[in-house]
């Protein structure tokens, strides 16, 4: 009588996380933390990066630290779909990268009982909503914010100042382009321009 009434129960449920936070707070080391568990657990995973991020491996998603894993390079989001097969986990990390179908995907996938979990940029470099991010963090399950340590004064940090000058939302980079700031020092750095 009980699954009747409930015919959802039993069936495996899948679910969002999004891991976000400012450059150099450990966002991607936290996604190849969780997909390496689920894989230990012997459930099949697939990770996908956006084609536009070759900073330090063409097939593997790679942390600032040099942890690294297996990913499958995509141009878009509705590749990912295309490419899910019978996979239990996919991993998507550099989400704000991603079009802004991204979000459709994730629930597309959880809905059909896979555990979706993105990492990404929740600001650009102007301390802005970045991509798809915003709707992510609104629809999933499960949200982390991780913080990197502020260069400058050394309290947590939440952005990514950019230390070029070029103008494009997206800017590749690491530590040469980019360093973590809390918010202090970051509007300090927004009056001095």
């Amino acid at each position: 009588m009980f699954l009747e009434e409930f015919p959802e129960c039993g069936k495996r449920l899948g679910w969002i996380e999004v891991v976000c936070g400012s450059m150099f707070s450990g966002k991607t080391e936290e996604l190849i933390r969780r997909m390496r568990r689920a894989q230990f657990a012997n459930q099949r995973l697939i990770i996908f990066k956006p084609k536009i991020d070759d900073r330090y491996a063409e097939e593997e998603v790679v942390s600032h630290k040099g942890e690294r894993i297996p990913a499958a390079v995509v141009s878009s989001s509705a590749e990912i779909l295309e490419r899910v097969t019978n996979e239990r986990v996919v991993g998507v990390d550099e989400a704000q990268f991603f079009d802004m179908e991204l979000l459709d995907v994730c629930n597309t996938l959880a809905a059909k009982g896979i555990r979706v979990i993105c990492a990404g940029l929740d600001m650009d470099y102007k301390g802005k909503p970045f991509g798809p991010i915003p709707h992510l963090l609104a629809a999933a399950e499960y949200v982390t914010k991780v913080h990197a340590i502020c260069v400058s004064c050394g309290n947590l940090a939440q952005f990514s100042h950019r230390k070029t000058m070029d103008e494009n939302q997206v800017y590749l980079g690491a530590t040469k382009e980019y360093e973590p700031l809390c918010r202090s020092c970051f509007n300090k750095t927004k009056t001095q321009h």
